[in-house]
């Protein structure tokens, strides 16, 4: 019989912290026991993390069924993010996404109901900053879809990004700006949105856990300071803080690195909450 899955850590309600996907095979047999069938893996994974973001999302729609059978296996307070499809964000002219955009709702995103966290929007390192065609592109992004509201976050890779224009428009239409922690990409932890949604990637073989205590340590803090609404010293920003500051939502994923250790951080993570 396979083991049953551990219980969470309790941790703060306003943080959330899991990884990318759930099924991986160098997990068996290390995050998942070795006689857990493939099938409860995402039974398994949710009662450990407290929140994942679906990959699969980006390289093509989903079937109803899924999004049906991913909401019965998780925990009523589990929550899923979702990677948006590349086929809106990988293109020369971002206003002609609105096809795509309605298309990818209409797909059965909605049927994870209160599971559904933010969307995640990557755009390729090659797509830089311009204020027009970016705001073309984030007022095609819907606040709801019958009655359910929705967060959206951006995840942009260029360094033409780093500028306190690109933070304004952010903050206009409320969308989160990915934090990128321990990566080459350009590391813009701007709050601009009434929640953060940040992405760590410097797991490594050679430790345990895939990242050090210490700085295991410095990751949770960080967590709790952009909970707390103000924004860690040791974190790059682009422009002014906002002046109010109030509590939010944060969620914290950690991805690629060493993706086998993946899971260990998130738990350690999780364990420092």
């Amino acid at each position: 019989m396979p083991k049953e899955p551990a219980a969470k850590t309790t941790k703060p309600s306003n943080i959330r912290v899991g990884i990318g996907g759930w099924t991986y095979a160098p997990w068996r047999g290390t995050f998942y026991p070795s006689d857990l069938t493939q099938s409860r893996e995402l039974e398994y994974a949710s009662r450990n993390l407290t929140s994942i973001e679906i990959n699969g999302t980006f390289y093509g729609l989903q079937k109803p069924a899924s999004y049906e059978k991913w909401y019965q296996e998780t925990p009523d307070d589990f929550v899923f993010s979702l990677k948006a499809p590349r086929y809106a964000t990988n293109r020369k002219v971002l206003a002609e996404a609105r096809e795509t955009i309605e298309r990818f709702f209409g797909s059965g995103v909605l049927l994870l109901k209160q599971k559904l966290g933010p969307v995640n929007w990557q755009f390729a390192p090659t797509k830089k900053f311009d204020k027009e065609d970016f705001e073309a592109f984030l007022k095609l992004l819907p606040a709801s879809i019958e009655g359910q509201k929705l967060r959206h976050a951006i995840e942009v890779r260029n360094d033409t990004f780093k500028t306190p224009e690109f933070i304004a428009l952010a903050r206009k239409y409320k969308v989160a700006v990915v934090l990128a922690g321990d990566s080459e990409y350009p590391q813009i932890a701007d709050i601009t949105a009434p929640f953060v949604y940040a992405r760590i990637m410097g797991t490594t073989d050679k430790q345990a856990k895939g990242y050090s205590a210490k700085a295991l340590d410095a990751w949770a803090e960080r967590a709790r300071q952009l909970a707390a609404g103000t924004t860690p010293d040791d974190l790059e920003t682009c422009a002014d803080a906002p002046a109010k500051t109030a509590a939010r939502d944060v969620y914290l994923y950690v991805i690629s690195g060493f993706k086998e250790r993946n899971p260990a951080a998130a738990m350690a993570l999780i364990k420092r909450l």
